[in-house]
C-alpha cells in the first residue's frame, strides 16, 4: 500500500505577520505611528507577497498583475483617522481594490526604521559604510531599546572625498528620481564619516551635528532649518528624494521574507516621489558649478542637466 505525502500548509496571512512582528515589532513604532495588519484574513494563503514604499493605487495594480496575494509596504495607508473608505474617496478605493482582489495589506513604518538591520542600514549599504551606530537611539527603557536600534545610522565611507564628489557618488548608487540629490555646505569639504537617515530626517540635525560626522545625508530638508543648521557650523548636508532613501529597504525585507517564510517575493521600483520634474537656470559653469552663500561660503549649485538615468515620522517625520 503506498502512501503519499500531503503537502505542507500554505504560508498564511498570519504567518507572515508573525514573523514580521519578530523583525519589526509593532510595539517599537512611534506612538503616533500605524503600522501592523491593515486588511486581510489571518487564515488566507500567501504565495507571493509585494514590497512597496507607498501604497498608491500605481504600486497596487503592479501587484495585483504580479498575482501577490499580500503587499508590505513601508507608509502607512491610513495614517491619519478617516471617517470613511468610501470607493468614491483616494484611500477608500484603494482599500476596495485590495479587499475585492482578497490581498492583505500590512505597514511596517517606524519599526522597521528603528529595526537593526532596518530601513537606515539599507541605506547606509549603499554607500559602503562601515562601524556602524545609530543616528538616534531610542530612549533608555523604551521598547525599542537595544544594542544597535536607532533612527539613522553613521559609519565611515570606504574612502574620503568632498561634499560635491559624495552628491555626485549619491546620485549614482541611489535609486533614479527627478529630483536626484542636491547638497549644502562647502563642495571641497572632505567627508570621510557619512549620517544617512531614511525618509523625513530634519529632526536629526542636532544629533547628526552632536555626532561629529562630515556629512549628514537624508530626505525633505526645509530652507529655514537646514540654513540654520550650517550656520551653526553643523555638518553638511544632501538632500535625497524621500522614496529613494527608503526603496533600498525593500531588497532587505523581501529577503527576510523569502528565507524565513518560503513565500516569493517582488519589489516595486515604481517612483512614488511626487516630484517629476527637475529644471535649474541654465549656467555656463556647468554641472560643477557652486554659488557662494551670503556668508561667503561656497555652496554646490543644483545640476543644470540633470540626468535622472545615472545613476510620512512626527514631528516633521512622517516618512
Amino acid at each position: 500500500m503506498s502512501t503519499t505525502a500531503n503537502p505542507p500548509p500554505p504560508t498564511t496571512v498570519a504567518d507572515v505577520v508573525a514573523g514580521l512582528a519578530q523583525r519589526y515589532p509593532t510595539a517599537w513604532a512611534e506612538d503616533w505611528d500605524r503600522v501592523g495588519l491593515v486588511l486581510g484574513e489571518p487564515t488566507a494563503g500567501v504565495r507571493r507577497v509585494a514590497c512597496v514604499v507607498d501604497v498608491v493605487p500605481e504600486t497596487v495594480a503592479e501587484a495585483l498583475a504580479a498575482g501577490a496575494d499580500m503587499i508590505v509596504a513601508h507608509h502607512p495607508l491610513l495614517l491619519r483617522g478617516v471617517s470613511s473608505v468610501a470607493p468614491t474617496t483616494y484611500k477608500g478605493r484603494i482599500v476596495h481594490d485590495l479587499i475585492k482582489a482578497d490581498v492583505a495589506l500590512y505597514v511596517a513604518h517606524t519599526n522597521a526604521d528603528v529595526a537593526a538591520p532596518g530601513v537606515s542600514d539599507a541605506l547606509a549599504a549603499r554607500f559602503g559604510l562601515t562601524g556602524l551606530r545609530p543616528l538616534h537611539p531610542p530612549a533608555p527603557g523604551s521598547p525599542a531599546a537595544g544594542a544597535g536600534r536607532g533612527i539613522g545610522r553613521i559609519g565611515e565611507l570606504p574612502r574620503p572625498m568632498t561634499l560635491a564628489e559624495l552628491t555626485r557618488h549619491a546620485a549614482a548608487v541611489l535609486p533614479a528620481t527627478a529630483w536626484g540629490v542636491r547638497a549644502a555646505g562647502d563642495p571641497g569639504r572632505m567627508v570621510r564619516t557619512l549620517a544617512v537617515s531614511g525618509g523625513s530626517g530634519d529632526a536629526f540635525l542636532r544629533a547628526a551635528t552632536a555626532a561629529g560626522v562630515d556629512a549628514y545625508l537624508t530626505a525633505d530638508l526645509r530652507h529655514h532649518p537646514a540654513g540654520e543648521h550650517l550656520a551653526a557650523g553643523g555638518p553638511a548636508l544632501l538632500d535625497a528624494a524621500h522614496w529613494a532613501t527608503e526603496r533600498p529597504w525593500l531588497d532587505d525585507l523581501a529577503a527576510v521574507l523569502r528565507a524565513e517564510l518560503g513565500v516569493e517575493t517582488t519589489v516595486s521600483d515604481l517612483d512614488t516621489d511626487p516630484w517629476t520634474v527637475h529644471a535649474t537656470a541654465p549656467t555656463a559653469a556647468g554641472p560643477a558649478a557652486t554659488r557662494t552663500a551670503p556668508g561667503g561660503a561656497p555652496t554646490p549649485a543644483a545640476d543644470p542637466d540633470p540626468a535622472p538615468a545615472a545613476d510620512d515620522k512626527e514631528p516633521r517625520r512622517e516618512g
